[in-house]
């Protein structure tokens, strides 16, 4: 089919026209006042025709750096994974791209079921209970899990790590002042939750404490120490933010007393794609099921015993009783919930271990070869597959000689962290080859020598 679109025809606009009995366009208008019309044409360009439109676009999309031609070693909660080849192959199917919500249960069948798979396999990762059908990113999540605590505790103060992605830190300060809530930034040490402060900064008014795992910095926090300081306030909740693939590895926060687990799982089956739409989930224990926002798929039997999958516990308080509500988002991910599920599918549990290993040994050999060029990490936590270094010249300026190399860098710390200037944030996933490190390695020893 040479159309994406069917084009409007002159014959369709006089038919439509004609079905709801008015004779041109501006007879349609002609309630509108003139003297709130515009007098003039749009100043637009003149419409271009599908080939022309096509190739103008093509043009100034190659003017954007891929990573199909560059090497990325930038990570930050924005990863270059493998993608298995089913994932475009699901998630193209008309079913899934165009469909919304899936109220009617009798027509949605593989939808509801793709995400009833999603809520499964995150169930799996993270060791929680309960898990909704995604949310829009890991930082809404974040948020989220934020306005649960504050509803579930009648508290107001929230702890959050300094060492927090930044951008979901400026989303719980932002979402905080419309519900009027104290927002407590914790410092780090050597790249972690800063302890002392933590439990000097714990009380009776403490909704909840935000940690990262493994945190922006990439270093793998201590969940245990950390529940230990927290449960000495019975009430305060623990809300972990976590990349779900380090989970195929790492022990998950419910082992460690989480209550809530947040996260992007971008990493499953998701592309960069200059930075976004991503997939958030949240997870949580059973005592909270009718608290989280959002929604779930259920499984049930038809009425001739079939399995079946419907909306579940949607008489919910953020439909009809929006004051006492946890949250009012309705909406979800659906779309890239289905490519996660996809992609966790064809991996399988021992593919997402095997992903998370060769992560973790890729990493390391990383680090590794830039300590043989006088680039050694700069903090000495256990890490997953991010760590960071401290470099000889501005990060910026790295980055720009990478860049003409053929690489993407690694993230500038400086930006966020005045006291980290000059130190990259770098990441080596499981796609990175050993001549690629090596060649990095060499340009990072070359520029800062």
């Amino acid at each position: 089919m040479e159309f994406r679109y069917l084009p409007m025809t002159e014959a369709d606009k006089k038919e439509m026209l004609d079905k709801i009995g008015v004779s041109s366009t501006e007879e349609l208008f002609s309630d509108i006042p003139q003297e709130v019309r515009l007098d003039r044409e749009l100043n637009l360009k003149k419409p271009a025709s599908e080939y022309e439109l096509k190739k103008e676009l093509t043009e100034m999309a190659s003017k954007n750096a891929n990573l199909t031609e560059y090497r990325s070693f930038l990570g930050a909660g924005v990863y270059d994974h493998f993608i298995p080849s089913v994932v475009d192959h699901v998630i193209s199917r008309q079913e899934f791209y165009t469909s919304y919500t899936p109220y009617q249960p009798e027509m949605t069948q593989g939808e509801l079921q793709a995400m009833f798979e999603f809520q499964t396999m995150i169930s799996e990762i993270t060791g929680m209970p309960i898990v909704n059908s995604s949310l829009y990113d890991g930082g809404t999540a974040v948020v989220e899990a934020v306005y649960l605590s504050v509803v579930q505790t009648k508290r107001k103060k929230i702890l959050v790590s300094a060492v927090l992605h930044p951008e979901y830190r400026q989303l719980v300060h932002t979402a905080s002042k419309g519900k009027g809530l104290e927002i407590v930034e914790i410092g780090h040490k050597d790249g972690q939750t800063d302890l002392e402060q933590l439990e000097k900064e714990l009380d009776e008014d403490t909704a909840s404490v935000i940690v990262q795992y493994p945190n922006f910095l990439g270093q793998i926090e201590p969940l245990e120490k950390i529940n230990e300081l927290i449960k000495k306030q019975p009430k305060t909740m623990f809300i972990v933010s976590s990349n779900p693939l380090s989970l195929g590895y790492l022990t998950p926060p419910s082992e460690f007393g989480a209550d809530i687990v947040v996260g992007d799982t971008q990493v499953f089956g998701i592309p960069a794609q200059l930075g976004g739409p991503h997939c958030g989930y949240f997870a949580t224990t059973q005592k909270l099921m009718r608290k989280v926002p959002g929604r779930f798929v259920g499984e049930t039997v038809d009425e001739e015993g079939g399995r079946g999958f419907v909306l579940a516990l949607q008489t919910r308080e953020q439909h009809i009783r929006r004051e006492k509500a946890t949250s009012n988002i309705t909406s979800n991910q659906a779309l890239n919930a289905v490519a996660s599920s996809a992609a966790m599918s064809a991996l399988g549990k021992h593919g997402v271990k095997d992903m998370a290993k060769l992560n973790m040994q890729k990493a390391r050999y990383t680090k590794q070869q830039l300590e043989e060029v006088n680039l050694p990490a700069a903090f000495s936590g256990s890490f997953f597959n991010e760590f960071v270094v401290k470099l000889s010249k501005p990060v910026s300026e790295v980055n720009e000689k990478l860049f003409e190399k053929g690489f993407v860098g690694g993230f500038d710390l400086g930006r966020t962290y005045p006291e980290l200037e000059n130190h990259m944030l770098i990441a080596t996933t499981e796609i990175r080859s050993k001549e690629e490190i090596d060649a990095f390695v060499k340009e990072m020893g070359d520029i800062n020598g």
